[in-house]
């Protein structure tokens, strides 16, 4: 099928995050070899346990930004593949998915004591994610137009740790910085998996001046393959342009990803953050 582009470069998916449910999702997904997710897991479980190493919180809560229909908790609560994510939302499926998840939670929840959020552009996504018991709240916004409402913020506000595998780039500094920001005098720990093709730098800059320190953690992730030749040109030339060697990377025909850890300086004054 004709891929539209994304300003970005990117190869556009708005339509997938349309449907009630995952599966055209996770159809358009495995036809891509869509892999950071399942190659974030064990780094977001090592997050959580150095978190609760240095905070002794016990029952951290989660927020996923650009969560679509909860993939990242499903991994985590599930501790399942994407493999397994696509053959279990492929053609056959039972007429109530959301019950056969909710089922599947209460028999296989990995992290009974963790609460997941999740914030992403599209209602219909948060809400079967919601449903399905995979997130135990949601934020439906758009942080890079508008702060969030009061009762947005108070959403917010209570997560102890924000990942993401793939909206940094749609999203800047005005987005984490107006999470970070909810939560008053707390700065909630943050793991982003961002594409090599958008620069961390300028996020990196605005959230230092709220206390973090960043880290890049070594090495490149999988994303996904290139949608279209088109895609890849764009992505490659994008690249190129800004010194970045492709070959062995995206010149292979994938997208990559680093990880970028911004935890809070200690010595901060948090009265800084207001």
């Amino acid at each position: 099928m004709p891929v539209s582009l994304h300003s970005t470069g990117k190869a556009s998916f708005d339509d997938i995050y349309e449907s009630p449910d995952p599966r055209a999702y996770y159809a358009r997904m495995s036809e891509l070899d869509y892999r950071i997710p399942e190659l974030a897991k064990p780094h977001f479980q090592q997050l959580l346990a150095d978190h609760h190493a240095a905070t002794g919180i016990t029952s951290p809560t989660v927020l996923d930004i650009g969560c679509s229909y909860g993939v990242n908790a499903a991994l985590l609560r599930l501790d399942t593949t994407m493999s397994d994510l696509f053959d279990s939302y492929a053609e056959p499926t039972p007429p109530d998915l959301q019950a056969r998840d909710r089922a599947r939670l209460a028999e296989q929840d990995r992290l009974p004591g963790v609460r997941f959020l999740g914030m992403d552009a599209s209602g219909v996504a948060l809400d079967y994610a919601r449903n399905a018991g995979l997130l135990h709240d949601t934020v439906h916004a758009d942080l890079e137009a508008a702060d969030p409402t009061d009762a947005q913020r108070r959403v917010l506000a209570g997560a102890d740790l924000v990942i993401s595998t793939g909206c940094v780039g749609y999203v800047t500094e005005r987005t984490l910085l107006r999470v970070a920001r909810a939560h008053g005098g707390k700065l909630p720990w943050m793991a982003h998996f961002v594409l090599r093709m958008f620069s961390f730098d300028p996020i990196a800059t605005h959230l230092a001046a709220l206390g973090y320190h960043t880290e890049l953690a070594p090495g490149a992730f999988r994303q996904r393959r290139f949608a279209s030749p088109e895609e890849q040109a764009q992505v490659c030339n994008a690249l190129a342009a800004n010194g970045i060697d492709t070959q062995g990377y995206e010149s292979d025909g994938w997208l990559y990803a680093q990880l970028h850890l911004s935890r809070p300086n200690l010595s901060f004054d948090h009265e800084d953050l207001h």
